[in-house]
C-alpha cells in the first residue's frame, strides 16, 4: 500500500504573524526585513499583497520599495515566530508522531497509519487547515498530499494560500512533469544551470534523462534526482522527537563595518567561538576539526581548516585555533566583511585528553568555568557576560540573538 505523506507550509509565515498581531497591516503590502544599516537589509518574508507587486524573498529593501513605494517594512520578531511555529507543530503531532520539520514553517507528516481515525489524506489536510486557522487566530497553511515526500512538497506549492493539492500515482506525470526542473526539491540554481545545458528543462525531462549522463555531470545525486522525478523517492518521514546526527556546528556573522585589523577580526572570531562552544556543550559533543571562512568586501571567500590534538568544546580552544588560521591567511587586506567559524569531526561523551607533564589542571578549570557561564547566560541572556575584548567593539550584530527560534533540532 502506498504511503500517505503530507507537506504542510505556513503561508508567508513571518509576515502573516506580523499582520495577525497588528491588524493595521492586513490590507497593506508588508515585508519583514533585516536592518539595512547593519547590512541585513533584505526581505525575509512578505505578505500576499507584497507578493503581487513582484516583491521576492531576498530582495534588497531599497529594491523592494522601488517595486512598491507603499511597502511597509517591519523588523523580525523571532521569539514570536518560534511560539507560533511550536503551536502549529503541536497541532500536527495530534494526527501522527511522524512529523519531520523542514524549517520553522514547513514539515512533512506521514499519516498512513492515521486514516482509520481521521479519514483520507485530503480529509486530514483539510482538518489541519481549519484547526491551524482557528487555534492560531488566522494563520493559514497550504498542504500537499502525495505518496512520497518530494511530490508532497511540490504539491503544496501548486495552490497558495490556504489550499490542499493532491498528487497521485495516476496523475503525477500530468500535474508535475510540465513544471520547471527548478521547482523540484534539491535542484538549486547551480544544479538547474547544469541541467539546462543538458537540455533538461522540465521535471518530465529529468525523469526521462539518461542516468549515466546525469551521474557523470552531477554524481550520485543526479541519479537520485531522476528517481525523485520518476516518483521513486522512498525517504521516510522522521518522528517529531528524532533529530539528524550533528556533523558540524558553526556560526557566522556579517560585521556592521569592514574589519581591517587582526585585533578586530580576532575579537569577532572569539565571539563566534564562544557561541559555538555553548551549543556544543548543549548538544553534548566535542570536536577536533576547526574551519574558518573569510569573505572580504569584494565578496571573495577563502576557507581554511586544521585539526587539533584533542577534541574540545572550549571557546578558548576553538578561538585560538581559528585565530591562528586567520593570522596565517589574512594580513589586514582586503577588508573582511563576513567571518564564519565551524567545528567538525564531532564526538559524543567524554574523551581522554592528552596532557603534558606540566599540566596544571587548566583544562578542567576552563570546563568548569564554561559550565558556570552557561548557567548565567541561560538565566540572564548571552550578553550578561562577555569577553573584555568585545567591550566597545561596534561591529557585532548577531541576528541569532533571538535564542534558538527554531522549534526543532536540525
Amino acid at each position: 500500500m502506498d504511503r500517505i505523506i503530507l507537506h504542510c507550509d505556513l503561508n508567508n509565515f513571518y509576515a502573516s504573524v506580523e499582520c495577525l498581531l497588528n491588524p493595521e497591516l492586513k490590507n497593506v503590502p508588508v515585508a519583514v526585513g533585516g536592518n539595512s544599516d547593519k547590512r541585513h537589509g533584505v526581505v525575509l518574508a512578505k505578505n500576499e499583497l507584497a507578493k503581487k507587486k513582484g516583491i521576492k524573498t531576498g530582495d534588497v529593501i531599497w529594491e523592494a520599495k522601488r517595486k512598491e513605494p507603499a511597502l511597509v517594512v517591519v523588523p523580525p520578531h523571532f521569539e514570536l515566530y518560534s511560539r507560533y511555529s511550536k503551536q502549529v507543530f503541536d497541532i500536527y503531532s495530534r494526527y501522527t508522531c511522524y512529523v519531520e520539520p523542514f524549517g520553522p514553517d514547513e514539515c512533512w507528516l506521514d499519516v498512513t497509519g492515521s486514516t482509520k481515525l481521521f479519514g483520507s489524506g485530503t480529509q486530514i489536510a483539510d482538518a489541519l487547515r481549519e484547526t491551524v486557522k482557528k487555534e492560531t487566530g488566522g494563520l493559514t497553511i497550504s498542504v500537499g498530499v502525495s505518496f512520497n515526500k518530494v511530490f508532497a512538497k511540490m504539491a503544496s506549492d501548486l495552490k497558495k494560500p490556504d489550499a490542499v493539492s493532491e498528487v497521485t500515482r495516476g496523475n503525477f506525470r500530468k500535474v508535475l512533469w510540465n513544471l520547471s526542473v527548478s521547482d523540484m526539491l534539491m535542484v538549486g540554481r547551480k544544479t538547474a544551470e547544469k541541467l539546462q545545458k543538458l537540455n533538461i528543462k522540465t521535471v518530465g525531462d529529468l525523469a526521462e534523462a539518461d542516468a549515466k549522463t546525469l551521474q557523470t555531470v552531477l554524481g550520485i545525486n543526479g541519479v537520485k534526482l531522476k528517481n525523485n522525478a520518476s516518483g521513486l523517492d522512498c525517504d521516510p518521514v522522521r518522528e517529531y522527537t528524532e533529530s539528524r546526527e550533528i556533523k558540524s556546528i558553526g556560526h557566522g556573522m556579517t560585521s556592521t563595518r569592514d574589519l581591517t585589523t587582526v585585533d578586530d577580526a580576532s575579537a569577532l572570531i572569539y565571539y563566534l567561538a564562544d557561541r559555538i562552544a555553548e551549543r556544543m556543550r548543549k548538544n553534548g559533543v566535542k570536536g577536533s576539526g576547526i574551519a574558518v571562512d573569510l569573505r572580504d568586501s569584494s565578496l571573495k571567500s577563502i576557507s581554511r581548516q586544521c585539526k587539533t590534538d584533542f577534541s574540545t568544546r572550549s571557546g578558548n580552544d576553538i578561538g585560538k585555533a581559528a585565530t591562528d588560521l586567520l593570522k596565517s591567511n589574512w594580513f589586514g587586506s582586503p577588508p573582511l566583511r563576513t567571518i564564519t567559524v565551524s567545528v567538525f569531526d564531532l564526538t559524543r561523551g567524554e574523551e581522554a585528553r592528552q596532557t603534558s607533564m606540566f599540566d596544571d589542571g587548566t583544562a578542567q578549570k576552563n570546563d568548569s568555568l564554561d559550565k558556570a557561564l552557561d548557567k548565567i547566560r541561560n538565566k540572564y541572556g548571552h550578553s550578561a557576560i562577555m569577553r573584555g575584548n568585545l567591550i566597545e567593539r561596534d561591529f557585532i550584530y548577531d541576528k541569532t540573538d533571538a535564542e534558538d527560534f527554531l522549534p526543532f533540532k536540525r
